[in-house]
């Protein structure tokens, strides 16, 4: 079982990994690339995943090498359970990448990191409003300090792929 970590650049995704891996890591190159990846495991559930810490991208639309490594990555683990990282205070830019991930067909679950932050300036996201309009768990956490990472893992056995013409029917109903 594999676990991609994916969002923009500087969204805490390898906070997310540290904490989910233990640092436990592997570091590679991309073959034919420079851009490095990094692999680790965990145990979720009594099932070892395996968690990719994918290189930061704004779309599966590819604008450099990097992004088209985090894409190249995404295409070759077809049956990956995504964990899309999102800066919690800038929620509407994380949520493109997201959907399309979605869209792709991947079972996805949503970490709103830097929660705290939010907090701090007062920025409020309706959680359940967000998780009922996209159909996939969504869980605040603050990786830096491990706020959340126990839900955030629990909830990938549980990710399931979206229905696209449900998804589309409450996006439109907004």
């Amino acid at each position: 079982m594999k676990i991609l970590l994916m969002g923009h650049p500087n969204v805490g995704k390898s906070a997310v990994f540290n904490r989910l891996t233990g640092a436990n890591i592997t570091e590679s190159n991309y073959p034919g690339t420079t851009v490095d990846y990094t692999v680790g495991y965990t145990i979720i559930g009594g099932q070892e995943y395996e968690i990719i810490d994918v290189p930061g991208t704004f779309s599966t639309e590819p604008k450099d090498e990097a992004e088209q490594v985090a894409l190249d990555i995404l295409a070759d683990n077809e049956d990956a359970t995504v964990i899309s990282v999102l800066d919690a205070t800038k929620v509407e830019r994380g949520l493109y990448l997201s959907l399309e991930i979605i869209e792709e067909g991947f079972p996805v679950v949503i970490a709103l990191n830097m929660w705290d932050d939010a907090e701090k300036r007062n920025i409020h996201i309706d959680l359940e409003r967000l998780r009922k309009v996209l159909g996939v768990p969504v869980v605040p956490t603050v990786a830096i300090s491990g706020k959340g990472i126990s839900e955030l893992a629990g909830q990938v056995p549980r990710a399931e792929r979206v229905d696209l013409k449900e998804l589309k029917r409450r996006i439109e109903s907004l």
